[in-house]
C-alpha cells in the first residue's frame, strides 16, 4: 500500500514572502529537511500540491514556477529526499476552477486501490490545506511555519498542530 503526504509548498516548505516564483527567493523553512528525512523513512511518497494563482495573476510565469521547483526538488535531492511530484493550480480563487485547493481534483489520481487513505496526510499552514485533506478523507497537519497565524480558520479540524515539518513527522510516526 502507498503511503503518501500531501505537501504544501510555500509556508510549509519554503519561506512564504507572498508569490514566491523565483530561484532566488528558496529560503527553505527550519527543520525541514530533518522533517522530510523522517516521513520518507516511514515509507512515505511525497507529493507537493500547491496554488500558483501568481501564474493567473500575470506575476510570473508557468515555467518561473517550474523553475523554482526543479531548483527546490533539487536542493532536497542532495539530502537524499526523493519529491515523487508536484501538482499545481496556476488559477486564481475568481477562476472557480476543479484543480485549486480545497478542491481534491489534483490529488485524486492518487486514489488508486493500493494507495493506503487511512495512513496519508495533506500537511500545510492554511485552511485550504485542512479543508483539501478533510474533502479528500485524508488525515491532516496544519504547522505553524506559514500564514496559520494570519489565517483564522486555519484551525478548522486538522488531526494535529505542528511547529514544523519534524514536529509534524513526529506526530505522525507517534500517531
Amino acid at each position: 500500500m502507498n503511503k503518501i503526504i500531501f505537501l504544501d509548498r510555500d509556508g510549509t516548505l519554503n519561506k512564504d514572502d507572498g508569490y514566491t516564483n523565483k530561484v532566488g527567493d528558496y529560503n527553505l523553512l527550519p527543520n525541514t529537511s530533518n522533517g522530510l528525512k523522517k516521513l520518507q523513512s516511514q515509507g512515505y511518497k511525497l507529493i507537493i500540491v500547491t496554488n500558483q494563482s501568481g501564474i493567473g495573476r500575470g506575476y510570473y510565469t508557468e515555467d518561473q514556477m517550474h523553475e523554482f521547483n526543479n531548483h527546490l526538488i533539487n536542493e532536497l535531492k542532495q539530502e537524499n529526499i526523493n519529491i515523487d511530484k508536484v501538482l499545481f493550480c496556476p488559477h486564481t480563487p475568481q477562476k472557480e476552477c476543479d484543480c485549486r485547493k480545497p478542491k481534491t481534483k489534483l490529488i485524486e489520481p492518487y486514489f488508486t486501490p493500493d494507495f493506503d487513505k487511512a495512513n496519508s496526510y495533506v500537511i500545510g499552514d492554511r485552511s485550504s490545506d485542512i479543508e483539501l485533506a478533510n474533502n479528500a478523507g485524508l488525515k491532516s497537519v496544519l504547522v505553524t511555519t506559514g500564514s496559520s497565524e494570519k489565517d483564522p480558520e486555519s484551525n478548522s479540524n486538522p488531526t494535529f498542530i505542528a511547529e514544523d515539518l519534524l514536529d509534524a513527522a513526529n506526530k505522525i510516526q507517534n500517531a
